[in-house]
């Protein structure tokens, strides 16, 4: 629109160049009704007809000149492909898939007994591939698709088999199948974190229905309330990378299967250490490393932004860690490598809603916070409540990413560094915005979780029995061992 006036405005400059032109000392003369040297009727005839030709001719020279040129500042700039965002963007999306495979596979895989350390490798590999097909299909177009009327709630099925989507096809300044790429892989380790609170006690059937029906009902919906121009984008929910999307959604699923799924036998009597932190510890490293692709990549741009939430990610990381570790130390004596790589993934899922909005020093209380409150979250669910979630998912995820977005909206005020507040909203207002989301999405995500367990139970079974259980789903339901020694 501001195109479109300044470039009507513009037909005014020949006026005023010819209205100058007549102002000119040389045509002066003529308002005196006097010409110099030349007195006569004829000659002044002659000298105004001169006069208003060329009148005339600048007027309409610089008419066709302007007019010209008019259309080009009357259409709007068309979007133009970055060489260097979508460079950036492809290289995020691999740091994201890296997370999972094999960063996760390998953190969880060590975390658990060796008799089960194949199924959960097994149930990470599925789930990329059996979610890759589905956001083809229909997960895209529900996440960030166009639902018209229903565009609040759902993005519909127009971009179904990712249609529309071609090589020139951009989202904002990059191609739209880099872009639907990169939410791939967020898609994919959702759903693969949730697998840490009934693992060692799962059918893999029973989880590969549950998982493609969570996708589908729970997952890309609430992305798209966040992030596809839902309710909670409009409403000025932050959520930079997901803490409400990714982190508070999977943890609620996974308190959900938790309890709907029943305590491992032997739980909390028998003790069940990690078989392999190595294992686990290399999976942490390649976590912490993939989720500079997470946070910065969100910024969809290799720009400022991006290079802050990398900065603050890495902060939020190295704070989480020590601050779970010194918590550790002070309650049981000495501080763990389990501890500290625990915290660190505390702090980096608690980071991720803030990443894009806070600076260091905010970066660094999310951090301290994170360690603290998920490590006496973790000894809470587990010593006092007896919740048997295998790997800590809510607690840690999901605890921190309630904790991340609440504080995002008090961080993120430019006084403390951040990026400031959207004009007229106050830190109370953004606070209220951000427990909204909260609210929403473990809501959304508890409740519906615990319908699709039930279809899921119904239809292919989820909970193997304790036999299975004693002798280990590696063999049991792969046929394999992990280790042949």
């Amino acid at each position: 629109m501001e195109a479109l006036k300044t470039s009507s405005d513009m037909l005014f400059i020949p006026v005023g160049a010819a209205m100058l032109l007549a102002m000119h000392p040389r045509f002066a003369f003529l308002e005196a009704g006097t010409v110099p040297g030349k007195s006569s009727p004829a000659a002044r005839v002659k000298l105004r007809t001169r006069f208003h030709r060329h009148f005339l001719f600048m007027t309409v020279l610089l008419l066709i000149l302007l007019l010209s040129c008019a259309p080009i500042a009357a259409a709007a700039e068309p979007p133009k492909l970055d060489p260097a965002n979508t460079a950036w963007m492809i290289t995020a999306s691999v740091l994201v898939l890296f997370m999972t495979l094999p960063g996760l596979s390998l953190f969880y895989a060590g975390l658990v007994r060796s008799k089960n350390v194949l199924s959960v490798l097994m149930q990470c590999f599925s789930i990329t591939c059996m979610v890759t097909i589905a956001w083809v299909v229909v997960g895209y177009s529900i996440a960030f698709g166009d639902g018209g009327a229903a565009n609040a709630w759902y993005g519909g099925f127009a971009k179904s088999f990712l249609s529309g989507l071609e090589i020139k096809t951009l989202k904002g300044s990059i191609p739209e199948t880099v872009f639907a790429m990169f939410q791939l892989t967020f898609a994919i380790i959702t759903p693969a974190l949730v697998i840490g609170a009934y693992a060692e006690r799962v059918r893999f059937s029973g989880m590969l229905v549950f998982t493609l029906l969570w996708l589908l009902f729970v997952y890309a919906p609430i992305a798209h309330w966040v992030w596809g121009d839902g309710w909670l984008q409009k409403m000025g929910l932050m959520d930079f990378a997901g803490g409400t999307v990714v982190h508070l959604n999977a943890g609620m699923a996974a308190l959900v299967a938790a309890l709907v799924l029943g305590q491992r036998r032997g739980f909390p009597e028998t003790p069940m250490p990690p078989h392999n932190l190595t294992m686990a510890v290399t999976g942490a490293c390649m976590l912490w490393v993939g989720w500079f692709g997470f946070n910065a990549g969100s910024a969809l741009a290799a720009d400022g932004s991006a290079g802050m939430a990398m900065l603050v990610t890495h902060i939020g990381a190295a704070t989480g860690s020590l601050a779970w570790m010194f918590c550790e130390w002070v309650r049981y004596g000495k501080p763990s490598v389990l501890g500290i790589v625990t915290g660190m993934v505390a702090g980096l899922g608690t980071i991720t809603p803030a990443s894009g909005f806070v600076g260091p020093m905010g970066a660094l209380a999310i951090g301290a916070a994170a360690g603290v409150v998920c490590f006496a979250a973790t000894n809470f669910m587990k010593r006092t409540m007896r919740v048997d979630d295998s790997l800590d998912v809510f607690p840690v995820h999901g605890v921190g990413g309630i904790i991340g977005t609440i504080l995002t909206g008090v961080f993120a005020a430019a006084a403390l560094g951040g990026v400031g507040y959207p004009e007229k909203v106050t830190m109370g207002e953004q606070v209220f915005v951000q427990i909204v989301g909260v609210l929403a999405v473990a809501a959304w995500s508890g409740i519906v979780t615990w319908i699709l367990l039930k279809v899921s139970d119904a239809v292919a079974g989820l909970r193997i029995t304790a036999e299975e259980e004693t002798e280990g789903l590696d063999t049991v339901l792969h046929n394999e061992k992990g280790y042949n020694l």
